[in-house]
């Protein structure tokens, strides 16, 4: 990508988010109460306050934590049943109702239920694993499906490996699938976590946080919190994308 175009995408990105810091501000200024609609300047202002005490960064890390976890467990386990699934049209059957349920059923129903067997510790980690779950298994499975099969022929042919096969072959025809699947996911999952926490209040959690500030009608710090949750959710996003696509090109991915 030449540095003209790179500039001009993150100028026309920039551009459009203080668009709506400006759409914001002047809300903010329409409806003059604060309890409602804090102006970007005072969340960002309470939100560097927040950011310079030791109990900010452990809900901060706390919840990191617990939904990094989350989200690993799904990619490990996605990862693995879709390619049962596309060595098998029984194990496919047999996952293809789980995973629908899954994706239908609300967040709010799984957490209620998630809390009668699991610790409100864990529930994020939980709920998070779920979110992840059914959007790695469709995404990956559907990579498995698109591997070239004149390529899987001639690796048969010449006797490859199924190791090999794997990495020359499959590997090439997910990767963009799983890409994919990771910038649908990573925001979900952050999402879900959060809201999680917000329902079971681990201790030193952000969902915790968030529960504190709107029970006190603490509206500022309410808004801070949230702006925190956004930026954490793009920067978890950027760091494992970036860091997929180094692996990508690594394997040849790209």
């Amino acid at each position: 990508m030449k540095p003209s175009t790179t500039f001009r995408k993150y100028l026309i990105r920039a551009l459009a988010i203080l668009f709506w810091l400006g759409v914001w501000q002047i809300a903010s200024m329409v409806i003059g109460q604060e309890i409602l609609l804090v102006s970007p300047v005072r969340a960002a202002k309470t939100l560097i306050e927040m950011a310079a005490t030791a109990a900010f960064w452990q809900s901060v890390f706390s919840s990191f934590g617990r939904i990094l976890l989350g989200f690993a467990l799904a990619t490990a386990l996605g990862l693995g049943l879709a390619v049962l699934a596309g060595m098998s049209r029984a194990a496919r059957a047999l996952f293809e109702p789980l995973m629908h349920a899954v994706k239908a059923t609300p967040v709010a129903s799984f957490v209620i239920l998630a809390l009668i067997f699991i610790r409100s510790t864990y529930l994020s980690v939980f709920i998070s694993f779920l979110m992840v779950l059914p959007i790695m298994y469709t995404n990956i499975l559907a990579g498995v499906d698109a591997a070239d099969p004149k390529l899987l022929e001639m690796a048969k042919v010449f006797r490859v490996g199924p190791l090999r096969r794997a990495g020359s072959v499959y590997l090439a025809a997910v990767y963009p699938h799983f890409l994919a699947a990771c910038a649908l996911a990573l925001g979900m999952c952050w999402k879900a976590g959060v809201a999680a926490e917000v329902i079971g209040l681990p201790r030193r959690s952000i969902g915790e946080a968030l529960y504190q500030a709107k029970l006190f009608f603490n509206t500022p710090e309410l808004y801070a919190w949230t702006l925190a949750v956004i930026l954490l959710s793009v920067g978890f996003e950027k760091l494992i994308l970036a860091a997929t696509r180094r692996l990508g090109r690594s394997f040849g991915g790209e």
